[in-house]
């Protein structure tokens, strides 16, 4: 127990180590500019259709699930007010992040893990080029970048299946639907949700790195690193959630 406890502690206490060396080369030139373009790419665009499904779904079972039961209380035309709040604040970035962990998290380690393994990133410090700089910056800061985005569309999205299934199974008018949420969802409902994504998105990135980086054995050291990078970054996105939660919430 006490050594896993330590293992634990040693790993965050490279975690940052790896968190001071990424702002110390995140402004320091030259740019990395198309690196960057393409993470943004793939953390981005090539992530749509899995962040959109995931959020269609969830907004319309989560508006069928609170319409039968506030219908018993005679209450389901206020389901969009509950689903406002419960995607914006809630289940839109952390259903996202969750995704981005799933797909973005397991590429990055394991990108970054077959060239630990291979020797690659010890031959990039041979010429003087820092990995650091070259690997990782372009890859968190795309995914600090990505997250707020594709938290965004998957509030719309989620609502836009909540509606759907508001108009056509629960028998709410679609102009009521929207004025209802219009009305008693606030901005800071939307930012909170924002604000998160991008610690969400930091933690993703960081840790989906530094397991690659610290990859040993071969294939079978990468299949570790990246198992153990999705697990980690799921469940660092849902204990952050939390004490964001009780943040905002204080603020």
């Amino acid at each position: 127990m006490l050594e896993r406890l330590y293992l634990f502690l040693d790993q965050l206490g490279q975690i940052g180590i790896l968190t001071r060396d990424f702002f110390r080369y995140l402004f320091r030139r030259p740019f990395e500019s198309r690196a960057l373009i393409d993470q943004l790419d793939s953390v981005g665009y090539r992530s749509l259709n899995v962040v959109n499904l995931t959020a269609i779904f969830s907004g319309m079972v989560l508006a069928l699930q609170m319409g039968q039961f506030l219908e018993k209380f005679g209450a389901k035309i206020y389901v969009s007010r509950i689903m406002g709040l419960s995607l914006l604040r809630e289940m839109g970035p952390v259903l996202a992040a969750l995704m981005i962990a799933a797909r973005v998290g397991a590429g990055f380690s394991a990108e970054l893990g077959t060239m630990k393994v291979t020797e690659q990133i010890d031959a990039m410090r041979a010429l003087g080029t820092s990995p650091i700089k070259k690997l990782v910056v372009p890859r968190v800061l795309a995914t600090i970048i990505m997250m707020p985005i594709l938290a965004a569309l998957a509030d719309a999205i989620g609502l836009f299946g909540g509606w759907v299934i508001s108009v056509t199974q629960l028998g709410v008018s679609g102009s009521y639907f929207y004025n209802s949420l219009i009305q008693h969802v606030e901005l800071g409902d939307f930012t909170s949700g924002i604000g998160k994504a991008i610690f969400f998105g930091y933690l993703i990135g960081i840790i989906s790195c530094f397991k690659g980086l610290t990859a040993r054995g071969g294939a079978d050291g990468v299949g570790r690193a990246t198992t153990s990078a999705v697990v980690a970054a799921s469940i660092s996105v849902l204990i952050s959630d939390f004490f964001l939660t009780k943040l905002f919430l204080a603020i």
